[in-house]
């Protein structure tokens, strides 16, 4: 039994935060009020001036398992994820071999249930390979708990693959999640398109490139009518493309915003520092400001940090030759709390929204409020501590993240899921 006392709890219905004592029982809430009474044998947590919310949940996550293990392995990639006061995640399918058939599902499935302390769900593959031609196993990955396909890593070039794919898989409640660029207009990937490209000499990807495919795979969802789920959208009119199409009211679409989006613009890159270097590349402060509004104003349904791991071998080449990507996972919770929360640009209902409920509804899993009754699955989170980036701190085998060493507001202090602590700090 865990009673922790004197938190303050944080909901995804209420801005106002409302303090109390939770018992956990056999991995339930058993009680929520105050001064509760331990019970024999109860180990007792004061959580005077912390936050008790529940935990995150990732939609968007690359594990690299299987085939660029040293980068990231399942197990490396919970721990952070853990570590960043998340418990649970969806695997993106670019890995090698590509997650396209029950066999490579089965295999991840496997090595989740073996190595990972949470739950861990995977996406499948729209086609063989993620070549864009052949459609991929599609029934048998859904027979192994499969709902979200996706080309991650690159857009389904073929139109007429994807209706098909759409046309078909919806019969089975699946969706899918797209990864919006036009091949030919992006480029080396490298960067925007704009002044920063200009001066460093690079030949930049305009977010046209982006904002084509977003509007293309909406109205072929709209055709086949399917759920279209657009990932990391980075552009002022790409998010407000989308919110056109949801006001149309007559297709199923949902998005995200990844942190890196909303916190950093091209300027940010400097002189080739890759850390900055991801796909969709990072775009203007005007960019960014409509991002952040959009998230404020509930077109985002989503926060996920497109967790893309990297060996130092690999982003200390020329910028041009450098993999895309950041991770996310252990920085994200700490980043939102603080430059928005700690300055007050929303609250902690729309983090536990965004970033725990609704990812979990898209995915058709229950959400983990903090309610009597409901299995424990929630962080205390101290906003008055710090967390420094360290390499010790870190548990992700890769270090890609432009928060490395830096000192934020803000520290995921406890992890509880069901009857286990996954992490507590000292």
């Amino acid at each position: 039994m865990l009673l922790i006392r004197n938190a303050r709890i944080a909901s995804e219905d209420s801005a106002a935060l409302v303090e109390g004592d939770v018992l956990v029982e056999n991995g339930i809430i058993r009680s929520i009020g105050t001064g509760l009474s331990a019970p024999a044998g109860a180990r007792v947590i004061d959580a005077w001036g912390r936050l008790l919310m529940p935990a995150m949940f990732d939609a968007h996550v690359h594990l690299r398992e299987p085939g660029q293990e040293a980068k990231e392995d399942i197990g490396s990639g919970s721990e952070a994820a853990i570590n960043g006061g998340i418990t649970g995640l969806v695997m993106m399918p670019n890995t090698s071999p590509a997650i396209d058939s029950a066999a490579v599902v089965r295999m991840v499935l496997d090595s989740a249930a073996k190595n990972s302390r949470i739950p861990i769900y995977t996406s499948g593959c729209v086609t063989k390979d993620r070549a864009g031609k052949e459609l991929a196993g599609i029934d048998g990955m859904r027979a192994l708990g499969v709902r979200m396909l996706t080309d991650d890593g690159d857009t389904t070039n073929d139109p007429a693959v994807l209706l098909r794919a759409m046309q078909y898989a919806t019969e089975f409640g699946m969706f899918f999640a797209s990864h919006c660029e036009v091949h030919e207009l992006a480029g080396p990937r490298a960067l925007n398109e704009g002044v920063v490209s200009y001066r460093l000499g690079i030949k930049g990807s305009p977010a046209c490139a982006e904002e084509i495919i977003i509007d293309r795979d909406i109205r072929l969802a709209h055709a086949a009518g399917a759920h279209i789920h657009i990932q990391h959208v980075s552009s002022k009119l790409g998010m407000e493309t989308i919110r056109w199409w949801k006001q149309r009211g007559d297709v199923k679409v949902t998005c995200e915003v990844a942190p890196h989006h909303l916190l950093f613009t091209e300027e940010d890159i400097g002189d080739y520092d890759t850390h900055y270097k991801m796909n969709p590349p990072l775009r203007t402060k005007a960019d960014t400001e409509a991002l952040l509004q959009a998230l404020i104003d509930g077109v985002f349904d989503l926060i996920a940090t497109d967790h893309a791991p990297h060996t130092p071998f690999e982003k200390s080449q020329d910028f041009v030759s450098a993999p895309n990507g950041i991770t996310g996972l252990e920085t994200a919770l700490v980043s939102l709390y603080h430059h928005f929360i700690a300055t007050g640009r929303f609250g902690w209902d729309l983090v536990i929204k965004r970033y725990s409920a609704e990812p979990r509804r898209m995915m058709g899993l229950p959400t983990v409020p903090v309610e009597e009754g409901k299995p424990a699955d929630f962080i205390l989170f101290d906003p008055e501590a710090e967390t420094t980036f360290t390499t010790a701190f870190m548990k992700s085998k890769s270090r890609n993240t432009p928060f490395l060493d830096k000192t934020l507001k803000g520290r995921v202090d406890l992890v509880v899921l069901g009857d286990a602590v996954l992490l507590e700090r000292d």
